[in-house]
């Protein structure tokens, strides 16, 4: 843990002489949603490979930028692209930019991912505002010794996504007259393979409404670093168990984009608002 902690303490010491401003507010933006980075004003684009110790993002939809800058007039640090599970990192490097962020003054974590439907309610397209989630990932990133100074050894998750910040987002999303946006309950799986039919009905068994591969590890880190967390999902397919058609990645990127312009106005909604 000192030699991660070590880490954490370099890139912060980075970051602090290169950004404008500390940050309010820290974003993640998830698989195919790289796109609104570009919307930030009074942009610090630093790519991760020259931030030290940052991980590397192996995957061809996260662009990997850590961009500062300001949206509605507030200060922001976005991360464009993240870490996944199944590229290798434990879940504790996969978080260390969300430590970072926090050390640096980020009082509050928007993370968004592209997730696959559970509830057969919802369709392709459909906006989900985590208001729970379930860990399937074989790992924690608190796991070890604590850092006290981070954090307390057993944070409270009883609520893991800022009930505030749901109600304000839901709230947005009804004024502005933004389709498909509802709230359910995440699960987060190791990937990268895919789920099967039996696995789907399990998930949807255990209550979930959406299933991806991320998103958790970054939430538990920011609770721990006493930060308010709001989480929203594209559901980019909906899965069917009795008539489990395969699905493409590529597929699942293209329907993702095509609702990053709606998750875009919600954004900046409740950004406005907060």
């Amino acid at each position: 843990m000192e030699i991660f902690k070590q880490r954490v303490d370099d890139a912060v010491r980075f970051l602090r002489e290169r950004m404008p401003e500390p940050p309010e507010i820290a974003l993640v933006l998830g698989t195919g949603l790289s796109g609104f980075g570009d919307r930030l004003e009074a942009q610090v684009v630093l790519p991760y490979a020259e931030i030290p110790h940052f991980p590397m993002s192996t995957v061809d939809s996260h662009a990997g930028n850590l961009i500062f800058g300001r949206l509605c007039g507030r200060p922001v640090a976005v991360l464009q692209g993240r870490f996944h599970y199944y590229e290798g990192y434990s879940a504790r490097d996969l978080t260390m930019p969300i430590r970072a962020l926090a050390l640096l003054g980020a009082k509050t974590l928007i993370v968004s991912n592209s997730a696959g439907g559970l509830n057969p309610a919802f369709a392709p397209g459909t906006l989900m505002v985590l208001r729970d989630h379930l860990n399937f990932i074989p790992d924690n990133p608190l796991r070890g010794p604590n850092v006290e100074a981070w954090g307390p050894r057993f944070p409270d998750l009883s609520a893991p996504y800022d009930q505030r910040l749901i109600d304000t987002i839901l709230a947005c999303a009804a004024r502005h007259g933004i389709a498909q946006v509802t709230a359910g309950v995440y699960v987060a799986i190791p990937g990268p393979s895919l789920e099967t039919p039996a696995e789907t009905r399990y998930l949807r068994q255990c209550g979930a409404d959406a299933v991806g591969m991320s998103t958790v590890p970054e939430v538990i880190v920011a609770i721990h670093a006493g930060m308010r967390v709001l989480g929203i999902s594209v559901v980019s397919n909906v899965n069917d168990p009795d008539n489990l058609k395969p699905i493409i990645i590529e597929e699942i990127i293209e329907e993702t984009k095509r609702a990053e312009d709606r998750l875009a106005r919600l954004l900046l909604a409740i950004l406005s608002e907060m």
